[in-house]
């Protein structure tokens, strides 16, 4: 029977010592590329590595979201340029709309808006709160 190389994955032939130097790497938030060249590892190996670790990132926020029932404040906000005389609002350019949740006791969910219409508002609102 083989030994276990590695006990964060299974069936890697990278060690250990290996394995958390690319995810010590990986939260530096330094290239593939870059990661592969430092640990002579393959980029190809290096991307299915940081695949799985943004799945598992995306997995474990999911399960700890708060949003999943209870009572949720909503709220809207505008970053970015100062605004010029005479311009407010959505109309005074270089700012980015910003959504945000907010639960009681609790965390804070934001995300950056990619298109924002008045008319979809409310869809979207209820969507993100499911």
């Amino acid at each position: 029977m083989l030994s276990m190389k590695n006990k964060y994955i299974i069936r890697s032939r990278i060690s250990e010592a290996k394995f958390r130097s690319i995810l010590r790497l990986f939260c530096l938030d330094i290239e593939a590329k870059k990661v592969s060249k430092l640990t002579n590892v393959s980029r190809y190996t290096i991307n299915k590595i940081f695949d799985k670790l943004r799945l598992l990132i995306v997995q474990k926020c999911e399960e700890e979201s708060p949003f999943n029932q209870g009572e949720i404040e909503l709220d809207e906000s505008y970053f970015g340029a100062k605004r010029v005389r005479g311009k407010r609002g959505r109309g005074s350019g270089g700012k980015v709309p910003v959504f945000g949740m907010l639960k009681r006791e609790g965390k804070v969910y934001t995300q950056i808006v990619k298109k924002l219409l008045i008319i979809s508002n409310n869809a979207y609102y209820r969507e993100q709160s499911k």
